[in-house]
């Protein structure tokens, strides 16, 4: 009897740290049903001579809660081999919701995550008001790879507390409500539940989001009701308080499992207590984005310095029209003289020494020293960085970008941190941001950087980190890993051949709003649930995702 698919002679990397074996792989209901030397046909065979067969990749921090709406592809992530999405991270979610706080958490988003609240109100569904009724929507929806969600505090404490969810601390009979709203959206489905302590994620009003200074009460009256339902806690933690803020996760830790984003200028404190917290069996694990995190900017995103002859050129709405713009000689001796003569000059310009062009390759550089920055490529050429930048984008017909490198600065310190057992790669932050940065191609930047051009991993622990570790801090138990039995998703990859594509601003976004998308080639296929979702880098157009929901429900 023939196999839906089987997957002959590949190099087998299962997620689960064990070393590499050529074999077949079989795909019967959308399951694996033999892996090795299977005898039997394939309705469909993939050929995987010299290629590489591993897991579907997980991606545990996405902002893809809106975009799903109207792209149920799921770019970019779909085009670098992640096969299931963790959805509501950094406390920012659509429900709970009650119809008249559309409109607030829209906003929130837009503000937080960069996603246009425009898009969000127009491109979602909106039918529904628990967190269930929400992942019902999406699956109604058809996604091409499976989505998981968080249960965002902003959104759970507006819905009990109103508009005072904002700046006042809950009373405790609110913490009693929001703690049990907490495990009752795990009981629908939610795989955890998902704190925001930065403050530098703000409402459009510039106040802090709800839940940003809630009390350590509430906070440890939610984990517990996440924990009892075998919910996770995500967290993005407060920087500039990280030893109470370590201690409180420490806490959380003692009744559920705790994801939370880490950023390398940290590493050797966070190195300290998560090390600490592990030995003593508690199940903490951070993820991070896998290079150095930040913007990309060039003459087709707004990222210009706010001066008249700047405001006039972000005003011209297309690359066409600022390319002309600045050939005019006069117009670009303005551009320069405003920076050259602005009262905060040397202000403006510190940060050019952490700008980086990605080069006019096909694969963008994100590795230079940090002695090769928009800075030193000016004071070498004898020119104001603001010349270089103008030439750049003369030479390239505008389509030089800039990588602005904000965390994970110094590579050295950031490989250091990934290779501890706590620290895994990802915070590629799909979804959000869209205009401003693209770290949606972070798998195939962990194959073909940190395993394949510098050796820091192997494939096994490369793919271990990417699909078994994060389906293990998700629950899942039968994804992550090539086992009989586990749900068929799998990646046949060419690991010579690996890697991402220049970023490209796109708009295609409801209102025509614009957003960066990030290309790869290398993949030959890419199958979710059985179905091959993507050949030869390119969509097939099947959409065969599933809403993966708590083992609660």
């Amino acid at each position: 009897m023939a196999h839906d698919l089987v997957i002959r002679n590949g190099t087998i990397v299962d997620g689960t740290g064990a070393e590499p074996f050529v074999g077949d792989l079989a795909i019967d209901d959308k399951v694996i049903s033999a892996i090795g030397d299977v005898k039997e046909r394939g309705n469909e065979e993939i050929s995987a001579d010299g290629r590489t067969v591993t897991p579907g990749f997980v991606d545990l921090h996405t902002h893809l809660d809106a975009q799903v709406g109207w792209d149920r592809s799921l770019t970019s992530v779909s085009w670098h081999g992640v096969t299931t999405a963790l959805l509501g991270n950094c406390g920012v979610t659509f429900a709970p919701c009650k119809k008249e706080d559309r409109d607030f958490l829209a906003g929130m988003m837009e503000t937080v995550e960069d996603i246009p609240k425009y898009a969000i109100l127009t491109g979602l569904p909106w039918d529904w008001e628990s967190y269930g009724g929400y992942l019902d929507s999406l699956e109604r929806l058809g996604p091409m790879i499976n989505i998981t969600g968080l249960v965002g505090h902003s959104a759970t404490r507006t819905y009990v507390m109103g508009e005072r969810a904002i700046e006042e601390q809950a009373t405790p009979e609110e913490i009693e409500q929001i703690a049990a709203l907490a495990g009752q959206s795990v009981k629908e489905g939610a795989i955890g539940f998902s704190v925001n302590r930065h403050p530098g994620h703000t409402l459009p009003d510039r106040r802090p989001i709800p839940g940003t200074f809630a009390s350590r009460e509430e906070l440890l009256a939610i984990a517990k009701a996440v924990g009892e339902n075998g919910g996770l806690m995500q967290v993005v933690p407060h920087f500039g308080d990280l030893e109470n803020e370590l201690d409180l996760l420490e806490a959380e830790a003692g009744t559920a499992k705790v994801l939370f984003s880490a950023v390398a200028e940290h590493r050797i404190t966070m190195d300290e207590r998560v090390s600490t917290m592990r030995a003593n069996g508690l199940d903490v694990t951070a993820v991070t984005v896998p290079r150095s995190g930040g913007g990309v900017d060039g003459l087709a995103n707004n990222n210009f310095w706010r001066t008249p002859s700047w405001n006039k050129l972000r005003k011209i709405e297309n690359l066409e029209g600022r390319l002309e713009a600045i050939k005019d000689a006069e117009f670009r001796k303005d551009l320069v003289d405003e920076i050259k003569n602005h009262p905060r000059h040397d202000e403006m310009m510190r940060p050019l020494k952490r700008r980086y062009y990605m080069g006019n390759g096909l694969r963008p550089n994100y590795t230079q020293t940090r002695y090769e920055s928009l800075h030193d490529i000016a004071e070498e050429a004898g020119e104001h960085p603001v010349e270089t930048w103008l030439r750049f984008m003369l030479e390239t017909d505008g389509k030089a970008m800039f990588h602005a490198r904000q965390f994970n600065v110094d590579l050295e310190n950031l490989e250091a941190m990934i290779t501890t057992e706590w620290a895994m790669p990802g915070l590629g932050d799909a979804g959000a941001h869209v205009s401003q940065m693209i770290d949606s191609g972070w798998s195939t930047f962990v194959l073909s950087h940190w395993h394949r051009d510098k050796g820091v991993y192997s494939v096994q622990e490369a793919v271990r980190r990417i699909s078994g570790e994060p389906a293990r801090v998700l629950g899942l138990r039968d994804r992550g890993t090539l086992r009989v039995g586990n749900r068929a998703d799998v990646n046949v990859i060419n690991i010579n051949e690996l890697e991402e594509r220049q970023p490209e601003l796109v708009h295609d976004f409801p209102g025509n709003a614009p957003r960066f998308i990030q290309r790869a080639v290398g993949y030959d296929a890419t199958i979710c649930n059985g179905q091959v979702i993507l050949r030869e880098d390119e969509h097939v157009g099947n959409h065969a995702g599933e809403v993966l929901r708590s083992f609660a429900r």
